[in-house]
């Protein structure tokens, strides 16, 4: 999607931090934005930033309760009348570590932060495949979903996840010329991540803080601006670009770990016939991403001719 002016997103947990600053930088594109959020203070304290403006309206939704996001689409539609670009944002923190015995927090975590891009993306999609019209859909990860994140097992688990359904939702949507992006903010200035000094009234007893909090902090301190990585999406956007990272920082423990994987495959010989199934695998990928640059007729999508919904391959 080169020329965005006109064009109506829906951004999820749009009325603060990364959400917000999509907004803002859609806005300024000429877009007409549907901020979706759950935080009614974050929504009154958005509605006040963009006071005066008729090109975006306000939902609240839970984003992992299904009818609910369906009744603020229904509502986005009524208000604007289509959808082009769907940013599944909303994202909560912690969740819990991958040995404790509690259910409940990791079974938030993941109804959001996992359960929100899929029930955005099934309900949408559909929507903007119907007016084809071309479009594009964001979904947010984090470099939580590319490194470890000490503690945090349910939220990098979600994040993990939601980068293997993007790239598989990305090979679907190409040939009907719909894009796909994936975003790996870091260090960025939200709700999530904040410095002693922004939260006043609250004691952290930074001297007895350990190295990692104080780092931490320090991050904090330095993080993106939100309507920078706004900006960024909007680029990624245009180029219908899959991965976006704001946050150069990551770059080396990303190589060594891409080197770890690669040093970790076995020496040997594969038969032919293993090696002339991935070959088409690979072949068909490709063909299926290539076809997102080029215009296709809406029949086109299946004639690649492999349908792999019923076999399982490990």
């Amino acid at each position: 999607m080169q020329d965005l002016a006109g064009k109506v997103a829906f951004i999820t947990g749009g009325a603060n931090g990364i959400g917000f600053g999509m907004v803002r930088a859609f806005l300024s594109e000429g877009m007409k934005v549907v901020v979706a959020d759950w935080s009614l203070p974050n929504i009154e304290k958005a509605r006040a930033a963009l006071k005066g403006s008729n090109a975006v309206a306000f939902v609240r939704t839970n984003v992992a309760d299904r009818s609910d996001l369906k009744s603020a689409v229904d509502e986005a539609l009524a208000v604007f009348g289509r959808i082009h670009v769907l940013c599944n944002n909303a994202g909560v923190n912690g969740g819990g570590t991958a040995d404790d015995p509690e259910f409940d927090a990791w079974d938030k975590a993941m109804a959001v932060n996992l359960g929100g891009v899929i029930n955005g993306s099934k309900l949408i999609v559909p929507i903007i495949k119907a007016q084809k019209e071309g479009g594009h859909v964001v979904n947010t990860s984090s470099m939580a979903g590319v490194v470890p994140l000490p503690g945090l097992a349910a939220y990098s688990t979600a994040k993990y996840a939601v980068r293997g359904f993007s790239e598989s939702l990305r090979m679907q949507l190409a040939p009907l010329g719909i894009g796909v992006s994936c975003l790996f903010p870091g260090a960025t200035r939200t709700g999530m991540l904040f410095a002693p000094e922004d939260r006043p009234d609250e004691d952290f007893h930074e001297d007895a803080a350990s190295d990692f909090q104080k780092a931490l902090w320090d991050a904090a301190r330095a993080a993106i601006d939100p309507l920078d990585t706004g900006r960024a999406v909007v680029e990624a956007i245009k180029e219908n670009r899959f991965h976006i990272f704001t946050n150069r920082e990551f770059l080396p423990e990303v190589i060594a770990r891409n080197r770890e994987m690669e040093a970790a495959f076995p020496e040997q010989d594969p038969p032919p016939g293993r090696v002339r199934f991935e070959t088409l695998r690979a072949e068909l990928a490709r063909n299926l991403l290539a076809a997102g640059n080029r215009p296709v007729s809406g029949g086109e999508a299946g004639d690649f001719g492999l349908d792999l919904t019923s076999t399982a391959v490990d």
